[in-house]
């Protein structure tokens, strides 16, 4: 019930197909398997367009096998648990895996549990979210039956996957309810529980304006705990210490908290906050040198984004390569990534930053000012390079 391979890649999301393909790409004769039991892929960054009703969420899914590289073992099943002593990897049908060298791409996990009264809830009774592919259709579906009351968008106090998600609905949202006439009925309410609008100072300022100008009431370092569907109350502790605030809603976009998944907290891998523990620059475990992880499930002090993984996927690679050979690694990750904010329909703020809030901008142009062609971008041309470049190994 033992399977040996050279490279073991855990999740084939979007950090372990990308570093599988690289992998392949630059040694055609590796044995890489890729453990992974979903038999689908979903584009995610999509998702918000997709709840603004702008796309089908058909056009986010694709196969798995169709992104599987070749000359990869896919291996359909569940992890359990790790034993990097011995270099194995534990299945959920008591299979076991050894290997070489170890890759944790597990992604993040949505612990919707942790919000009281939630379940049983989700995606009706006024209640949505972009932030999984069963429920992101009732984001547009509420919107569109919404004609007054309170548009209630929140974001939790844990590390979430593209922390900007959760205010593009609302841009989204807000031009939505103008463009039915009915925003003056309306409040469009941000209940976050971060400390302000963006991580970097460079971006926030222009997101002021914006929330400025679309009349969005704000409050901070609140954290939604409670739902009350009956009353079509959301309720949230304040991280002061204050009194909790009660808020009524006819549309309450939940963003869930999120954490490492179960398998990788309880696990030798983790740190104390649960994720893979890796350093910072080269991706490579502190305590188990032939274990390296990147994306959603690592401790890597960076946003979880596809973008960031666009930049982790190829240096994780060139570094465990270098490993096997028993070369220096020499590859840093600088804590690039980037969110499209989109602000509107047809607009977009391109942030781009790494490690420190250190901008890092690609265009030869102010990327903070809300532009058409930054909407597109992420509209038609991310997915294209996503699909055909990065997942191939070539991006």
């Amino acid at each position: 019930m033992t399977q040996h391979h050279s490279i073991v890649i855990v999740g084939g999301g979007t950090a372990g197909i990308s570093v599988a393909a690289r992998l392949l790409l630059a040694d055609p004769a590796l044995d890489v398997a890729i453990v992974e039991p979903s038999t689908k892929h979903y584009y995610q960054p999509l998702w918000t367009l997709v709840g603004g009703g702008v796309f089908s969420r058909e056009i986010t899914e694709r196969d798995e096998a169709d992104y599987i590289p070749a000359g990869a073992t896919w291996i359909r099943a569940r992890v359990a648990g790790f034993d990097p002593d011995a270099k194995r990897v534990e299945l959920e049908g008591g299979e076991h895996l050894t290997y070489d060298q170890l890759v944790v791409a597990a992604g993040i996990q949505l612990d919707w549990h942790k919000i009281a009264g939630l379940e049983g809830h989700l995606g009706k009774d006024g209640i949505c979210s972009n932030y999984t592919y069963e429920t992101v259709e009732s984001t547009w579906a509420t919107l569109q039956a919404m004609k007054s009351g309170n548009a209630v968008f929140t974001f939790p106090s844990t590390p979430i996957k593209c922390a900007g998600a959760p205010q593009k609905i609302m841009y989204l949202a807000d031009d939505h309810l103008r463009r039915s006439g009915v925003r003056d009925k309306c409040e469009v309410i941000y209940a976050s529980a971060s400390p302000g609008i963006f991580g970097v100072e460079h971006y926030a300022k222009p997101l002021r304006k914006v929330v400025e100008r679309k009349g969005i009431q704000t409050h901070f370092k609140k954290d939604l705990v409670e739902v009350r569907p009956a009353k079509k109350e959301a309720v949230f502790r304040d991280l002061d210490g204050g009194a909790e605030l009660v808020l009524s809603y006819e549309l309450l976009h939940v963003v869930p908290p999120q954490s490492a998944p179960d398998f990788v907290k309880r696990s030798p891998l983790a740190d104390a906050a649960g994720w893979v523990e890796v350093d910072q620059y080269t991706m490579q475990h502190v305590r188990h040198p032939d274990v390296f992880s990147c994306g959603d499930c690592s401790s890597l002090p960076a946003s979880r984004t596809g973008a960031a993984i666009r930049k982790q996927a190829p240096i994780l690679a060139d570094n465990l390569l270098a490993h096997r050979g028993g070369q220096p690694i020499t590859g840093h990750y600088d804590g690039y990534a980037s969110c499209p904010l989109v602000t509107g329909y047809g607009k977009l703020i391109l942030a781009e930053f790494g490690y420190g809030g250190k901008v890092m901008e690609t265009f030869p142009f102010d990327q903070r000012q809300e532009r058409y062609s930054m909407y597109a971008l992420k509209a038609y041309g991310l997915p294209e390079l996503y699909w055909n470049g990065m997942l191939r190994g070539r991006l």
